[in-house]
């Protein structure tokens, strides 16, 4: 009970990362220390539930913490989404179409809340929660089943004038490359996320080029996940290895074009390609960044990998949350 009666005496902060399959809500003080937390799907067998899910997920998470006092909620959730008023635009995968979240948590809770794309809420995690917290200007670029982006622009997320900036994945690699699920031709997202991947190392399989692939997954594009790349590498399967790593070096090529235009002094990597491969994305994506980006623009500029994993997101909002608070905003929508 002192434990709990410790918490209650100091305000408390919610990190809350939603996604497509999962949301975790995460209470920290003061500190940052973590002080209770749950994860749970993001829809129910009902498949209509997310927006009481998300009240629930916070909930349990705050009755882990020992139910402390909150001063604020952050949120990173799927776009696109407005982030001057916290409404979720359209978000198919969680049916959310115009959806006010962010009115919503402050209902339920009565604090002051803030909800931004998920891809800049992990950047600015990452940005604010590791070594990079002595640059200014951060670009985050994260492969897995899409390609996200952030931009952090003089210690600020960059979100332009329609509020969904750093759309990095729709960027325009092939002129006449394949459609992408936005409905253009030759997205980055298109050629080079683990899902375009999939395709080809499926297709691979189908001829008997990829063995390993062909043994766990068959043809199942669903199946081939990135752990299951990087295990087919590893096992030999060479054609699998090479479509990974072209993959890998034009998602370099975008990274040189955005720094060419950005100016960044560091590029953050994340997302379950690199999680899965890192040493190999790595190297790739900075071989593409170096002979695509003009030399002048690319000079000094680190690219690393991201070091929070799963935690970025909910420590990004969190971080977000405190600094709107202690500069005197509300939360969106206030």
């Amino acid at each position: 009970m002192a434990g709990v009666e410790k918490n209650k005496s100091r305000d408390a902060i919610v990190g809350v990362d939603i996604g497509g399959t999962k949301m975790m809500a995460t209470v920290y003080d003061a500190d940052f220390n973590i002080l209770g937390n749950c994860r749970k799907k993001s829809r129910g067998k009902s498949g209509n539930d997310s927006e009481k899910r998300v009240v629930k997920v916070i909930r349990e998470a705050l009755e882990t913490a020992g139910s402390p006092t909150i001063s604020g909620i952050g949120v990173g959730s799927p776009g696109p989404l407005d982030p001057e008023t916290g409404v979720i635009i359209d978000t198919p995968n969680l049916g959310w179409k115009d959806f006010p979240l962010a009115a919503l948590l402050r209902d339920a809770f009565g604090v002051p809340v803030v909800v931004d794309n998920d891809v800049n809420v992990g950047t600015y995690g990452e940005w604010r929660c590791t070594s990079l917290r002595s640059y200014r200007h951060v670009l985050g670029v994260f492969p897995g089943t899409g390609i996200g982006g952030g931009i952090i622009i003089d210690g600020k997320i960059l979100h332009g004038f329609s509020g969904a900036a750093g759309e990095v994945g729709h960027i325009t690699i092939a002129l006449d490359g394949p459609f992408c699920g936005c409905g253009k031709r030759g997205c980055l997202e298109a050629v080079a996320s683990r899902v375009a991947i999939a395709k080809e190392a499926a297709a691979l399989a189908a001829r008997g080029d990829a063995p390993y692939i062909l043994e766990q997954c068959g043809t199942d594009v669903n199946a081939i996940r990135s752990g299951v790349l990087a295990r087919a590498i590893e096992a030999g399967d060479q054609m699998v290895e090479a479509v990974v790593r072209k993959a890998a070096y034009l998602t370099g090529v975008g990274v040189g074009n955005l720094i060419n235009v950005l100016s960044p002094e560091a590029v953050v990597l994340g997302g379950g390609l690199v999680e899965a491969m890192e040493a190999l994305m790595l190297e790739e994506i900075t071989r593409g960044a170096d002979e695509h980006a003009m030399p002048f623009l690319r000079k000094d500029v680190v690219i690393t990998a991201a070091q929070l994993g799963d935690d970025a997101v909910v420590m990004g909002a969190a971080q977000l949350i405190v600094e709107h608070l202690a500069s005197g905003k509300k939360g969106n929508g206030k």
